[in-house]
């Protein structure tokens, strides 16, 4: 079965596997997911993230392993998440129309033509494009 929204799959995994207080999660891979990760990990809301099964003959299964982080007193680092961009609505703006996310304290993942980066960096390298998610 194929699936019609991966970007929502993966938010909803992570969602589920924070409110279950799991360490990590595994979620089937794509090139779009791992780059959200990249960006999760280099904003600090994940500890860690590899990909299993990456050979030519697995590529088809393989799997995303997500190291989630939690603070000393076991609360998320995540809070939320939201996906702005949808299948049946995508959201694009512009470089002048990237606004922070609560106040600052969370990013924007925006898919640009530049690669997929917060919408700090997109605003900074003068690119808009597809707000994918919020996370705070």
């Amino acid at each position: 079965m194929s699936m019609s929204d991966p970007i929502s799959d993966l938010l909803t995994r992570i969602r589920n596997a924070i409110v279950a207080g799991h360490p990590g999660v595994d979620i089937p891979w794509s090139r779009v997911k791992e780059e959200v990760c990249t960006v999760l990990k280099r904003e600090g809301y994940i500890l860690d993230y590899s990909v299993l099964g990456t050979e030519a003959t697995e590529r088809s299964r393989a799997q995303l392993r997500v190291a989630l982080k939690y603070t000393p007193d076991r609360k998320p680092v995540i809070q939320g998440l939201s996906r702005v961009s949808k299948p049946s609505l995508r959201v694009y703006v512009k470089r002048k129309e990237l606004r922070p996310v609560g106040s600052g304290l969370g990013i924007a993942v925006v898919s640009t033509s530049k690669g997929i980066m917060t919408g700090k960096q997109a605003r900074a390298a003068g690119v808009g494009g597809e707000i994918l998610c919020e996370v705070w």
